[in-house]
């Protein structure tokens, strides 16, 4: 696989491409805005409140899932989210957009669980199922089982997690270099840098997963001569 699939334009924007446009409803018709959903939920609407949960659950969902391999967990990490940002709703501050806070949320939460993964010490495999198991000893690499999409979850974890949210942020779920910095509360400037940087790590870590195969079947395959 060549890096360069990860890349996309300034232009893409996952509020301005998403499947629907979050302004307008099944129709078509101009939808009311988040700001005045908000302000409704915050009034104790829970109908508003249910209105936001459809306008961004798919995309929630999505996100979590690239940092999350276990399908299950990422549903509920997707409904921890909700009930998350409907519990702090009077610490949102309304002069700011309510998708990238709502996708903040959603981001840490997903990392606190990893990190509670990781200290327990257990170890994944990103499979189809996300079904937590250790390696077959009998297997000479995980990776002969993954496909392109598990590979590349795999290397993104060798990613440090500030570079990593940035890069499937921006490149893998098409977010905007501005959302991205709304999301992580950082500045374009630094986000196009942490950018750049992610870009080198992910191609450097695929690089040296290409080498370890190649050099794992070359000796492989000297050993079966001998």
């Amino acid at each position: 696989m060549s890096v360069k699939t990860l890349q996309m334009t300034d232009s893409d924007s996952v509020f301005n491409s998403s499947d629907q446009d979050p302004n307008s409803d099944e129709s078509g018709l101009p939808a009311v805005s988040d700001a005045r959903l908000v302000e409704g939920a915050r009034r104790g609407d829970s109908e508003s409140f249910g209105q936001l949960v459809l306008r961004y659950e798919r995309r929630v969902m999505r996100v979590v899932r690239r940092f999350m391999p276990d399908d299950q967990m990422a549903q509920d990490l997707t409904q921890e989210a909700f009930l998350r940002a409907f519990e702090r709703l009077e610490q949102f501050d309304p002069s700011r957009r309510f998708g990238p806070w709502l996708f903040r949320i959603a981001v840490n939460l997903t990392y606190d669980h990893l990190r509670r993964m990781k200290r327990r010490g257990k170890w994944a495999l990103f499979s189809e199922s996300g079904q937590e198991r250790t390696p077959d000893p009998a297997t000479t690499d995980p990776r002969l089982h993954l496909d392109l999409s598990q590979e590349v979850q795999m290397v993104l974890a060798d990613v440090p997690e500030a570079y990593r949210t940035v890069l499937i942020l921006r490149d893998l779920e098409g977010f905007s270099t501005s959302e991205v910095a709304a999301v992580t509360e950082r500045s374009e400037a630094t986000i196009r840098w942490r950018l750049a940087e992610a870009r080198r790590m992910f191609r450097e870590a695929w690089e040296r997963r290409e080498r370890s195969f190649e050099e794992q079947q070359a000796d492989e395959s000297s050993a079966t001569e001998r």
